[in-house]
């Protein structure tokens, strides 16, 4: 079996370890943490798609770096991340439910009402490394409806399986499902 899927992401080579999901079924995993280059170079591509906006949030915890690169190559002051559990120094939370196929279980996305009151009105670009089901994204769009903003776009460096598909979100690469010898699902 095939141990890595080889790359090309934002003009930068990048071999992704396979993941099993079940007997059948792996993944690719891409995590940018601590991958510097990579992540300016995702940054500065996305930036390239992306719709007037006026802030930018994620979900916690692999789109932060993105999110972050994003905010500091565009001069924004401010970025958002919607938590995976509440902090002491929230003022309030809005909270919604989210299931994720890299994470067993229901979780839960929250926002800090204070920060939900700032984006009131506002254009709001969501940003991640990787969509596939989609449910994490959703989850935001629940939060950002909530606080009464705009979804200004949808952004991700990857679009896995079916979310390649969607028209709804802007991505850099597809990144195909791989079978139990490797090899891609559909190529």
């Amino acid at each position: 079996m095939k141990r890595f899927y080889e790359m090309e992401i934002a003009g930068v080579k990048r071999s992704l370890p396979l993941c099993r999901l079940n007997d059948e079924l792996y993944i690719g995993a891409f995590v940018m943490f601590g991958d510097v280059e990579l992540t300016r170079a995702c940054a500065s591509e996305l930036l390239k798609i992306a719709p007037d906006y006026d802030y930018l949030i994620t979900a916690e915890a692999k789109g932060i770096p993105l999110c972050y690169e994003m905010a500091r190559q565009r001069g924004d002051e401010t970025y958002f991340v919607a938590r995976k559990k509440p902090k002491l120094y929230m003022t309030g939370v809005l909270d919604v439910a989210v299931q994720s196929i890299t994470t067993k279980g229901e979780q839960h996305l929250y926002l800090d009402t204070a920060e939900a009151e700032r984006m009131r009105g506002k254009r709001v670009l969501i940003v991640d490394d990787v969509i596939s089901t989609g449910e994490s994204l959703y989850a935001v769009e629940q939060l950002l409806e909530r606080a009464g903003a705009i979804v200004a776009g949808k952004l991700c460096v990857l679009a896995e399986g079916d979310a390649q598909s969607r028209k709804d979100i802007g991505f850099l690469n597809p990144l195909p499902l791989f079978d139990q010898n490797g090899d891609p699902i559909g190529a």
